[in-house]
């Protein structure tokens, strides 16, 4: 049996005592998006959430976490944490920024704890899958827990058809 690879997120939920289970998955293909990987390890999409970053200039990240079928709501989000505008983090800065990549971008376990935002959403499930700081790493965990991880706060942050 190999030995699981201990990503920062596995390491910090280790030493906190979180209870947590760790959900992995083969990667076929290059396709790294959370509708995919929801499918992959047999979770309805509205408990797979992803980890996207936006920035409101140097120095000004935001952690938002949504649901892999939904779509941030850059506007909502600006106001929760009280920016005039926010957009999202371009790609080349999410490793040096976070220390994670794209499609393995774990809000627990960045290189900072940057103010986090869960969506509204998340308040209906008893655990939140995120991920667990690498690409084929799924964590599973309660939603009061990642938000004691991340310091993070509960709001509606994804766009909804109105936004339209």
């Amino acid at each position: 049996m190999a030995k699981k690879q201990k990503t920062n997120a596995v390491r910090i939920l280790e030493q906190q005592k979180i209870e947590f289970e760790l959900i992995e998955y083969e990667l076929s293909g290059d396709k790294v998006d959370g509708v995919t990987v929801a499918n992959k390890i047999g979770y309805p999409v509205f408990v797979v959430f992803k980890t996207l970053l936006v920035t409101a200039g140097t120095g000004k990240y935001y952690v938002c976490i949504v649901p892999v079928s939904n779509e941030l709501n850059l506007k909502a989000i600006a106001k929760v944490v009280g920016e005039k505008k926010v957009e999202l983090l371009p790609l080349k800065d999410l490793l040096p920024t976070t220390g994670y990549i794209r499609g393995g971008c774990s809000p627990i376990g960045m290189k900072k704890l940057f103010p986090t935002v869960v969506d509204i959403s998340a308040e209906n499930n008893n655990f939140i899958i995120v991920s667990g700081g690498k690409i084929g790493l799924q964590v599973k965990l309660a939603v009061a827990d990642l938000l004691k991880m991340t310091k993070g706060q509960i709001a509606a942050i994804c766009k909804s058809e109105s936004d339209e």
